[in-house]
């Protein structure tokens, strides 16, 4: 059995800025149009919490099965290093994705939000689907593209929506921005693995591109946010908070541009995550406070 440390590092809490921020961000452009509500800004992030940590556990439990962690290069895979039986991480997986479920099923019956039922079925498809299934599409290079819709529009306008019943500009501007800040997350992850995912066959998007492709395309999701940052910033200074993030994606950027590979690598994620949390932070505080 796998010691609790081997579970939480498996469960890569690095990646849980993913489900904060887009609640963060939504939360705070409900408060911008006076309709923030904070039970159901709870269950949001309850929700999202539990996605997050459940397709962590459904990755390691399809990857592993594969074979794909067998020679990986990052954190501890729990079913690739042999620590935990596959069903065991299946089962958590499953249990985490119930969570969800509950607490989905609850947003809607408490807010009268009936849509919210198949949009939440939509995106536990979508946790399961990207390594799990016959034809998981996180093996055909598209990833990043369902990262940016489901932690960007769909949790950032979702959680607005949700509380004030309404989309403002300043919520689509902070869900395209999350929604890049999360993609670049999964960006950092697939540059340092396109070694290993090219001898298991794993078609990301990094590995289609090539490695100085997939720099370039990292620092754009990177800097694209906080040139949204600034035209939000027009109509609420405040928003302008979001540049304290700044300082990380620097040195996550400096790391990514001279060409770091391998383990040099793992601490661009974790400045991401980061950079990605205080961004959503300042941003949220932001539309708060204006």
């Amino acid at each position: 059995m796998p010691t609790v440390a081997q579970w939480v590092e498996g469960a890569r809490l690095r990646t849980l800025p993913n489900a904060v921020a887009p609640v963060v961000v939504g939360s705070g452009a409900a408060v911008a149009v006076d309709g923030f509500n904070g039970l159901q800004a709870g269950l949001c992030l309850l929700v999202a919490l539990s996605l997050v940590i459940g397709v962590n556990f459904a990755n390691d439990y399809s990857d592993g099965i594969r074979g794909t962690d067998d020679n990986r290069v990052g954190p501890l895979r729990l079913v690739g290093s042999g620590a935990a039986e596959p069903k065991t991480v299946l089962r958590a997986a499953l249990v985490c994705f119930g969570l969800a479920a509950v607490t989905g099923l609850t947003i809607a019956v408490t807010s009268g939000n009936w849509w919210f039922i198949p949009v939440g079925a939509i995106c536990i498809a979508a946790a399961w689907f990207y390594t799990g299934g016959k034809r998981p599409y996180g093996y055909a290079a598209m990833g990043e593209i369902a990262v940016f819709v489901f932690f960007g529009p769909v949790a950032v306008l979702g959680t607005l929506y949700i509380q004030a019943g309404e989309i403002s500009g300043a919520g689509i501007g902070g869900a395209v921005g999350a929604g890049l800040f999360s993609a670049s997350v999964l960006v950092s992850n697939n540059l340092r693995d396109i070694p290993s995912d090219r001898e298991t066959g794993k078609r990301t998007l990094a590995v289609l591109l090539g490695d100085r492709d997939t720099r370039g395309l990292y620092t754009a999701l990177v800097v694209v946010p906080f040139l949204l940052t600034t035209l939000v910033g027009f109509r609420q200074p405040w928003a302008l908070l979001g540049f304290l993030a700044a300082p990380l994606v620097f040195f996550s950027l400096r790391r990514v541009l001279r060409g770091d590979t391998g383990m040099q690598l793992i601490p661009v994620l974790k400045d991401t995550a980061l950079a990605m949390l205080v961004w959503s932070l300042g941003t949220g505080i932001g539309l708060t406070l204006g």
